[in-house]
């Protein structure tokens, strides 16, 4: 059975730990300890973002961070629309689609919310992932992230959106 569900105090941690092997994968070299406790967790908290886990059969196995781009969050990119900031599956269960599923689901509450358009900065193997969901590479970039910008307009009752 999958399980999507919003980050609550029983998951932190396992949250925590999911987002330092993710940025290890990414190569980055910031403190993700120091990000999770001084940024996103803050941010959850005001509101200003959310964060979703997925689990199967029991096991802890992603999270999605997204949020809607407005003037009171510290990442405004592109006003008014959601932003899937970032998405992550461990790699033991990778290409059963549980990214898609933990997407769709992100997509779903940010639509119930009101945004109407969707989109995200990627790069290298996530531009495919994304392009799979239906997701448009742009000719815009994000140059403070340096990546690719993808929308995906669903304002227009899209064939994907309904």
């Amino acid at each position: 059975m999958v399980r999507v569900f919003p980050l609550n105090d029983k998951y932190e941690k396992a949250f925590g730990k999911m987002f330092s092997d993710y940025y290890e994968e990414l190569g980055c070299d910031e403190d993700a300890d120091h990000l999770v406790n001084e940024y996103i967790l803050p941010d959850l908290l005001a509101g200003l973002l959310r964060v979703d886990l997925i689990e199967e059969d029991g096991a802890l196995c992603g999270f999605c961070i997204y949020q809607t781009d407005e003037p009171g969050n510290d990442w405004d990119f592109k006003d008014g629309w959601g932003d899937i900031r970032e998405i992550y599956i461990v790699v033991s269960r990778r290409h059963k689609g549980l990214g898609k599923f933990l997407l769709y689901t992100a997509e779903m509450r940010l639509k119930e919310s009101g945004v109407k358009d969707i989109y995200t900065a990627a790069d290298g193997d996530a531009i495919n992932f994304f392009a799979a969901c239906g997701y448009e590479l742009t000719d815009e970039e994000c140059s403070e992230l340096d990546c690719n910008v993808l929308v995906k307009k669903c304002g227009n009752g899209c064939k994907d959106c309904g």
